[in-house]
């Protein structure tokens, strides 16, 4: 198993801070950055090498690499994203296909959550469970959220921001276990995702595989706090839950 982050959005409601950076490499708490506290959680559950996505401003990224290597004890590989200025993260996570062969933790690169979050998904593994994502099932939701709708005994029946949210099961919070035998039907749905329209998302691929029958399987998270960084509130926010991680 192998730690998957997508680093390669251009967080462009961040300004200034992402004129220079990309969003996973904006400050969280001090000089501690998204992307240290990804790598920080991977480390502590075990992993010894982690996939990175990235497109804007991956020079960053790879400036950076041989001192996070060195820091986490980890052996990072970077994946290049080309078109991850024009096109959205299906492509994204499809560009990340070969990593997922090896089975995956996958963490988006703009996500600020405690380790609590990997540890819930690995003791879920098993049962036959070949994609199992985050669930938020405690906070109360609005138009901006990815929302999920889950049959207990089918699993996700709906992922997608355009739902009402009265409607949801919860929030999914960005982060995944993704088992390797998986990976080739993955990689095949997100593919016909982005070749529909490349501003999909990659958990449109997830609906794309619950189209076409793949069971989905989700696990609550419980009351835990973390947020998803889009704009300067929700860094706000970061910052003081980051500080006490």
């Amino acid at each position: 198993m192998i730690g998957l982050v997508l680093a390669a959005g251009a967080g462009r409601r961040l300004r200034p801070y992402t004129d220079t950076l990309p969003k996973a490499l904006v400050p969280v708490d001090g000089d501690t950055t998204i992307l240290d506290l990804t790598l920080g959680n991977f480390a502590e559950i075990g992993l010894t090498e982690v996939a990175i996505i990235v497109g804007y401003r991956k020079e960053a990224v790879y400036d950076r690499k041989a001192a996070l290597e060195e820091k986490y004890g980890l052996k990072l590989t970077l994946i290049d994203n080309d078109k991850a200025e024009e096109w959205n993260n299906a492509y994204s996570l499809w560009c990340g296909r070969d990593a997922i062969k090896h089975t995956v933790i996958l963490a988006n690169g703009d996500t600020v959550h405690p380790v609590s979050v990997e540890k819930t998904l690995l003791a879920a593994r098993g049962d036959g469970k070949k994609i199992i994502l985050a669930l938020d099932t405690v906070k109360n939701l609005a138009d901006e959220e990815m929302k999920v709708i889950v049959d207990p005994e089918k699993g996700v029946q709906k992922i997608t921001k355009l739902m009402d949210p009265a409607t949801a099961t919860g929030e999914y919070i960005g982060v995944t276990l993704i088992e390797g035998d998986a990976a080739e039907q993955l990689a095949d749905a997100l593919k016909a995702t982005f070749e529909r329209d490349p501003d999909l998302y990659y958990e449109d691929g997830y609906q794309e595989l619950v189209n076409r029958g793949f069971k989905v399987d989700v696990e609550p998270i419980g009351d835990v706090k973390w947020v998803e960084i889009d704009n300067h509130d929700d860094l706000a926010k970061g910052r003081e839950i980051a500080c006490q991680y």
